[in-house]
């Protein structure tokens, strides 16, 4: 998503919108853990990581965000100005797995057959 948002800012709404200024758009991807896309293998991360550079996209690891206003974000006590921010924190299993007493998966989701029963 940061690529794609990277993208827009710096080439596709230039075409579209001549007071957009391309040089002024600035992408910012903060994640709290020591890498993005923990659940993929490290050397796809990397990759990952050197392809959304080269987008312009700016990569913090090891920053948890403190606070989001109007604005902007604070990570590790430094404020990020943003008129636009975009929350895509991880996903976590529905808990209906537990309140149905389910068999689930190490993720928590509720494990179904090929007609989407459970067992």
């Amino acid at each position: 998503m940061a690529g794609a948002i990277a993208g827009l800012g710096k080439k596709t709404l230039v075409s579209d919108f001549r007071h957009i200024k391309p040089e002024q758009a600035r992408t910012v991807l903060i994640e709290a853990l020591p890498r993005i896309l923990m659940a993929f293998d490290e050397r796809l991360a990397k990759k990952a990581q050197r392809a959304l550079n080269r987008l312009g996209v700016e990569v913090r690891t090891n920053s948890p965000v403190e606070a989001i206003d109007s604005e902007g974000v604070v990570i590790a006590g430094e404020r990020i100005a943003a008129k636009t921010v975009i929350w895509t924190a991880g996903v976590a299993a529905s808990p209906a797995g537990e309140w149905l007493d389910a068999d689930t998966d190490r993720g928590g989701r509720v494990k179904v057959g090929s007609d989407v029963s459970c067992g």
